[in-house]
C-alpha cells in the first residue's frame, strides 16, 4: 500500500475544499457572479453546494485515521479529547459569528452587538457536532453502528420532514424546531428571514457525511490505493449518485434542507473525486502541482477562520454606499474584466492571499490544530 500518497490525496482534496471555499463564499451576489458559484436558490445542486459537504466528509476521513491513536487510551482520556474538540470547534464558529463584536444603532452609533442577537449554528458549528456525534459513534459501536446510523438517520429524517411539514422553504420541520429551540433572533437571517440552513434538525443527516468519510478512510487503511479501490471508488459513488436521483424524485436534492438525497448525491461525489485523485496524486517526495493545496490542507481551520475574518471586516466599513467589500469589486475588478469574471478573479485573488499566509505558517512548520 502506497501509504504516503494515500494521506496526501486527501491532504490535497482538503486544500483544494478549502480553496474552493474560499472562492465561492467571496462571490458578489446574484447578477454579478456565475451561477455554478452560488449556492442553488432551493432544490437542485450546484459545485458550490459540494463544498460544506465535502469539508464534512473529510472530517470523517481525517477521523479514520486519528481514532487509531486512541486505541491503547482510557475511555475518559478519548472522551475528553473528543469533547474538547467539539467544544473548541464550535466556540470558534459561534465567536466568527459574533465578530467584530461591535455594530451600529439606529442613529449609526458604534454599540457592542448582543449576545441575545448572535447566531448560534453554522458552518463550523456543524462540523463540531458532526465531529463529536460520529467520533461516539465509531469509538462506541464501530463500522456496525456507524453504517446503522447512516441508514436510520437518512430514512428517519425523510420521515421527521414529510410527517411535519412539507419540503418548502417556511413550512419545514426544520426551520419549525430551530424557532421553537433556538429563536428567530438566533438564526441565519441571510435570505432576509429567519431561516437556519446549519439548524438543528438538518444536522442529523449531515453526520452521515462524516460517516461516510470515515468508513471511505478506513477502506483505504485496509485495502490499499490500488486500481480496484479506485474503481470500487467510482462504482460506490455513481450508485450514491444514482440512488440520490431517485429519491429526488420524491425528496427532493436540497442543501439548505440537507435532504437525505442530497447526503447521498455529495459522498458519491466525494468518492468520485477522491479516486481520481488517488491515482494522480503522485509519490510521496513529488511536490509538483499538489503542494499548493496540501498548504492549505495543512492549517485548515486557522485559514477558514482568517478567511472569513477578512471578509466580515470587508463588509464591514464603507467607503461611500458601498462596503469594501463590494467596493474592491466594484473598482478593481469589473470594470477591466466584467462583473462576474471579476467576480471570479477577485476571490481568486483573495484566496491567493490566504494561500500566503498558509504557505508562511508551512514554511515555519506552524500547524495550528484543534
Amino acid at each position: 500500500m502506497r501509504t504516503g500518497q494515500r494521506f496526501r490525496a486527501i491532504d490535497v482534496l482538503r486544500g483544494l475544499t478549502l480553496a474552493l471555499m474560499i472562492v465561492v463564499n467571496m462571490q458578489i451576489g446574484p447578477g454579478k457572479s456565475y451561477t455554478p458559484l452560488l449556492h442553488s436558490a432551493w432544490n437542485g445542486l450546484t459545485p458550490t453546494d459540494v463544498v460544506f459537504p465535502t469539508f464534512m466528509f473529510l472530517v470523517g476521513a481525517a477521523l479514520g485515521l486519528t481514532l487509531e491513536k486512541y486505541a491503547a487510551a482510557d475511555n475518559t482520556v478519548v472522551i475528553r479529547k473528543i469533547a474538547t474538540r467539539t467544544a473548541l470547534i464550535f466556540l470558534c464558529g459561534y465567536v466568527l459569528y459574533w465578530f467584530p463584536f461591535f455594530t451600529t444603532d439606529t442613529n449609526g452609533q458604534l454599540m457592542f452587538a448582543p449576545l441575545s442577537h448572535t447566531r448560534i449554528l453554522g458552518v463550523l458549528q456543524r462540523i463540531a457536532i458532526g465531529y463529536g456525534a460520529a467520533a461516539l459513534i465509531v469509538y462506541y459501536l464501530g463500522r456496525t453502528g456507524a453504517i446503522a446510523y447512516a441508514v436510520s438517520a437518512l430514512l428517519g429524517y425523510w420521515w421527521l420532514m414529510y410527517v411535519f411539514g412539507d419540503y418548502s422553504f417556511a413550512g419545514n420541520a426544520a426551520i419549525k424546531l430551530d424557532k421553537l429551540v433556538l429563536g428567530e433572533a438566533h438564526m441565519y437571517h441571510g435570505e432576509g428571514v429567519a431561516f437556519d440552513p446549519e439548524g438543528l434538525l438538518s444536522t442529523v443527516p449531515a453526520v452521515v457525511n462524516v460517516l461516510a468519510g470515515y468508513l471511505t478512510a478506513l477502506y483505504i487503511r485496509d485495502h490499499g490505493t490500488d486500481r480496484s479501490t479506485s474503481v470500487r471508488f467510482l462504482l460506490f459513488g455513481a450508485l450514491c449518485v444514482a440512488l440520490s436521483l431517485w429519491w429526488n424524485l420524491a425528496f427532493p436534492i436540497n442543501k439548505k434542507l440537507w435532504t437525505s438525497s442530497f447526503v447521498m448525491c455529495t459522498v458519491g461525489i466525494d468518492l468520485g473525486v477522491l479516486a481520481v485523485l488517488i491515482r494522480v496524486v503522485p509519490q510521496e517526495r513529488e511536490r509538483r502541482w499538489t503542494y499548493f493545496f496540501e498548504v492549505l490542507g495543512r492549517n485548515t481551520l486557522f485559514i477558514y477562520l482568517l478567511a472569513e475574518a477578512g471578509q466580515t471586516l470587508l463588509e464591514s466599513f464603507y467607503i461611500g454606499r458601498q462596503s469594501v467589500f463590494e467596493w474592491l469589486h466594484a473598482v478593481g475588478f469589473a470594470p477591466w474584466a466584467g462583473d462576474e469574471p471579476g467576480s471570479v478573479l477577485y476571490a481568486v485573488a483573495y484566496m491567493l492571499c490566504c494561500w500566503l499566509v498558509a504557505y508562511a505558517l508551512d514554511r515555519k512548520r506552524i500547524y495550528i490544530k484543534l
